[in-house]
């Protein structure tokens, strides 16, 4: 068997799909299904972006890149998935569980600063509406949009780099349903003190900094929001800024039980539960939280129909 930086390991074996019911075709339904209403919704989004001008605001440019960070996420987990379903041994090998890890940490560290973003996005469309088209210029969107992708995926170059280095001593069982930094800890022979040490802090100033900027932001926001008289301005303030506050508490909320949970006293369905949660459900609800309490996406949405069916 190949030996990966003494890991003496050349693959793993996923043990989480035996926490799940014996069904593997109900199963690969499922998650197919999940996938593609992920990848559908998503698009929806881009493709109304795209083709309606009422759209093309810093706001939606920045939904767009959270639809395609949705996609890469969901792309990286769930096509494995579907192979391993059919597959009665359910194996990744060591190259590709590094690769896994690495996209998976890259996008899903990506999100964090893009929700940060999105807050100030409000913060100055609702508290500098005088100076919002300076603030958010065109030049200016591209840049906070390239930002965000570094940020993510420096974050990956860390981990994936700390993943490299543990040894696994022939123990190739993980117990999870994709590879990830928090389930090789697990079962690494090596000591992993400082691995889980650097994991915590990475992830709290990834998750933590964009948090509490965006609370920072909506501290602002609810103060001159409270200072506009009439209710009408106050409700429409609030109703752009509803959708994006439901998606920071399900994709951070996610994001900080996947990679901060302790690393024991969970068991096998519990872990699934999460990760499933973090990689299908978040990235299949957001299209929906956008469209649906959205009048210009479903506006948008409504022009699109008509067109096709004239």
């Amino acid at each position: 068997m190949a030996v990966e930086n003494d890991t003496q390991v050349s693959e793993f074996i996923f043990l989480g799909f035996s926490s799940l019911p014996n069904h593997p075709i109900f199963l690969f339904v499922a998650f197919l299904a999940a996938y593609l209403a992920i990848v559908m919704g998503n698009l929806m989004i881009l493709i109304l972006v795209l083709v309606d001008s009422c759209l093309h605001s810093p706001m939606y440019f920045f939904l767009c890149h959270l639809s395609c960070l949705d996609i890469c996420v969901s792309t990286v987990v769930l096509p494995m998935m579907l192979i391993n379903l059919l597959h009665p041994q359910n194996t990744i090998s060591y190259k590709e569980c590094l690769a896994q890890v690495f996209f998976l940490i890259g996008f899903s560290g990506c999100e964090p600063a893009l929700m940060a973003i999105m807050a100030y996005d409000r913060y100055a469309a609702i508290c500098r509406p005088l100076h919002y088209s300076l603030l958010m210029n065109k030049r200016v969107c591209i840049q906070l949009a390239s930002a965000t992708w570094i940020w993510g995926f420096l974050d990956s170059v860390v981990y994936t780099a700390l993943a490299s280095q543990l040894s696994f001593c022939g123990v190739n069982q993980i117990p999870h349903i994709f590879c990830d930094f928090p389930p090789l800890l697990k079962i690494a022979c090596s000591d992993t003190r400082v691995n889980e040490l650097t994991s915590h802090i990475i992830s709290l100033f990834v998750g933590l900094g964009p948090f509490l900027f965006i609370i920072l932001s909506y501290v602002c926001i609810l103060a001159s929001v409270l200072r506009i008289r009439s209710k009408g301005g106050r409700r429409k303030a609030f109703s752009t800024c509803a959708s994006h506050v439901i998606v920071v508490i399900l994709c951070l909320g996610n994001g900080f039980l996947n990679y901060n949970r302790p690393s024991a006293g969970y068991s096998l369905e519990i872990d699934t539960l999460v990760s499933a949660m973090f990689c299908i459900v978040a990235p299949m609800l957001n299209p929906l939280i956008y469209s649906l309490r959205n009048k210009e996406v479903k506006g948008a949405l409504r022009k699109v129909l008509k067109k096709w069916t004239d």
